[in-house]
């Protein structure tokens, strides 16, 4: 089959002439689709799309990549796939970029005061903001264009994130080449300001400045610790996808090189860094967790002492000195809060709860992406963990699933449900082509029942993960009553609460919550109090603070609210006697507010 377009293809240019001299082609020659863009098709593409624009490149990499595709050619269609995905990157206007970018912020919830300011609306494609010998070389590029792609999210300035590559690109052609996905999780972490409770919200704006170095700076600096040896983690065997959490780093790089002289522990024992920091437990006693006296510096820290979270911010901030992808977390554990790190340590694998007490049975624990500032779902880390993402077989996936999203855009949902089909079959794990064979199995007019036996699949693919699980369950119970069917939803609902109690009793906390809400919106009180007390003597058996807060406060706070202060009282005391505190520990204390609160009590 021929892939036609009217498209004029530069033959050549006659530089001192003024001219250019064109051959007007109808179609790609019949078969090239079949194999990947040969290098010279690819400069032929750089070079006209940045003379005369990409726009009419669309239609024409599209149609010879959904060939590719039908003939069951996966790696040429994966090629002409993401050709035909810069070009219309480029093609796009930066007014049109700039409303999706902000639809995208506002769904999310995650734009902060550092976004504010003036964001240009203008109608220039986004192809200016890279230089057209860096297109060409993005374009030529086939492994920087699958992790560039897999990478993006509907949160990435992309003028932002294209002008960064850029001047990454033009300031060191070499270095990038060679460190393209260093410059990659730049590009995206780099791409806007970082927002006011970054690193973390302990520490007051006067005692650290939150602002990104110049970007060729950040490069240069990482670049030079791995060619010099001192990274712990060689930076050119990682993706982008873990090298956002080192490029992250909140200390100056004066402060980072310090580190490296002090912080001498080796990659299989770097936990250990933690404990390198004082425990200040008057700052504990008197309820000082702001830190605001001086400037938050890891000399200061080191010398001054702090609390969990300056343990961790200390030892994360050394990691990344070292080239160590890091996270900082905070969660709840069973007597109060708390804040540890998690690294990348030895074969390449996470681990996840450095500084984590075990005493005092901590969940998983919450911390941010900084590409995106959302909260790094549970399912997410251990995504990460297992590195699966890096596998030949969730390539393929990931190329299915481009292309039944694509179909699914065009509205052929037939199309997308085959493809998506194909993607999970390759891969159970691709997140995104569940949802697009969800959705385009409902395009495709399936009824209920058969989104239900869908959403029961996924629910069984994500096994492992028991908060996608509990997402996916919950939307088949969603449905089921809509059907009616309430007792089978209420048997799926608590069967599940009651499994995940053990090992994640944050998540089945989670879903008792869901409970609870439903019942507060349609039972009467008695109801209410009913489904909270059997709740709490299913659950709550020597559950901790993340109960406390989701169950007990809120359902004894809506008590309050109804003029039923008695009956929160005894709900408190009910859930006081169940959670067995312990007497003088944070969350004691904080039991004790709650009940002077309802109670009016000063």
């Amino acid at each position: 089959m021929i892939v036609r377009a009217r498209l004029l293809f530069a033959l050549g240019i006659a530089a001192f002439a003024g001219t250019a001299a064109w051959a007007q082609l109808e179609a790609i020659p019949a078969g090239e689709e079949r194999n990947p863009p040969s290098s010279v098709r690819l400069a032929d593409l750089a070079r006209l799309g940045s003379l005369e624009g990409w726009g009419p490149l669309v239609p024409v990499l599209r149609d010879a990549a959904f060939q590719a595709y039908r003939e069951d050619r996966l790696s040429a269609a994966e090629a002409w796939f993401y050709a035909y995905r810069w070009a219309a990157l480029f093609a796009e206007s930066e007014r049109d970029c700039v409303a999706n970018w902000s639809g995208a912020l506002r769904e999310a919830r995650v734009g902060h005061a550092g976004m504010t300011g003036q964001y240009k609306v203008t109608d220039r494609p986004l192809g200016l903001y890279l230089s057209p010998e860096a297109q060409a070389w993005v374009l030529a590029n086939a492994n920087f264009s699958e992790e560039f792609f897999s990478l993006l999210s509907p949160l990435d300035y992309m003028p932002g994130v294209l002008r960064i590559l850029d001047e990454l690109y033009r300031g060191d052609p070499a270095g990038f080449a060679r460190y393209s996905s260093l410059a990659l999780a730049i590009a995206v972490v780099h791409d806007v300001p970082p927002p006011p409770f970054w690193p973390h919200a302990q520490v007051a704006p006067e005692a650290l400045e939150r602002r990104w170095p110049p970007a060729r700076e950040a490069f240069a600096w990482w670049v030079r610790q791995d060619t010099e040896g001192r990274t712990y983690q060689r930076l050119t065997r990682l993706r982008a996808d873990e090298l956002k959490f080192v490029v992250d780093a909140a200390a100056s790089f004066p402060d980072l090189s310090w580190s490296q002289e002090i912080v001498n522990y080796p990659l299989g024992q770097f936990e250990r860094t933690y404990s390198m920091i004082c425990y200040r437990r008057d700052r504990e006693a008197n309820g000082t967790a702001i830190w605001s006296d001086r400037a938050y510096t890891l000399p200061a820290i080191l010398g001054a002492g702090g609390i969990c979270i300056d343990q961790a911010y200390f030892a994360a901030e050394a990691g990344k000195a070292r080239g160590i992808p890091t996270l900082l977390f905070y969660g709840e554990g069973q007597d109060g809060r708390h804040a540890w790190f998690g690294f990348l340590g030895q074969d390449r694998r996470w681990r996840l709860d450095a500084g984590r007490y075990a005493e005092q049975r901590l969940v998983t624990g919450r911390a941010r992406d900084p590409q995106t500032w959302t909260e790094i779902s549970d399912h997410e880390l251990q995504f990460l963990s297992e590195r699966f993402r890096a596998l030949p077989s969730f390539r393929q996936s990931r190329v299915h699933a481009e292309f039944a999203g694509d179909f699914l855009q065009a509205g052929d949902a037939d199309a997308a449900r085959r493809a998506a089909r194909n993607a999970v079959n390759y891969e159970r794990r691709n997140l995104r082509a569940w949802e697009i064979l969800l959705d385009a199995n409902r395009r495709a007019g399936a009824g209920a029942a058969s989104e239900e036996a869908l959403l029961r699949e996924a629910a069984l693919a994500f096994r492992r993960y028991p908060d996608l699980e509990i997402g996916f369950v919950n939307r088949m119970c969603a449905s089921l009553r809509a059907r009616g069917q309430t007792s089978a939803a209420d048997f799926e609902e608590r069967g599940l609460a009651a499994r995940l109690h053990g090992d994640r009793s944050d998540l089945s906390t989670q879903q008792a919550r869901n409970i609870l809400l439903r019942s507060m919106a349609s039972q009467p009180l008695e109801g209410q109090i009913r489904d909270f007390n059997s709740l709490v003597d299913s659950l709550g058996a020597g559950a901790g603070t993340g109960f406390f807060d989701q169950i007990v406060v809120v359902f004894v706070e809506h008590l309050a609210q109804q003029g039923a202060r008695t009956e929160a009282v005894r709900a408190a005391d009910r859930a006081r006697d169940t959670l067995k505190i312990a007497e003088g520990s944070q969350l004691d204390q904080e039991m004790n507010a709650l009940v002077a609160r309802v109670q009016g009590t000063p």
